[in-house]
């Protein structure tokens, strides 16, 4: 946004410019705390050792 406040230029032409995609710019995570996801994987992978 200051790309935009101090430039006149578009929010997709400030993407473009700092190589962000708008919907990484708007997005919003739903999980606040990532230690499920990492203790589901951090399992699969001890059943799946080489």
């Amino acid at each position: 946004m200051l790309l935009q406040e101090s430039h006149s230029v578009t929010f997709a032409m400030s993407c473009a410019i700092v190589g962000l995609s708008g919907c990484a710019y708007f997005y919003l995570s739903k999980l606040l705390d990532d230690s499920v996801i990492i203790s589901v994987f951090n399992a699969i992978t001890v059943r799946h050792l080489r």
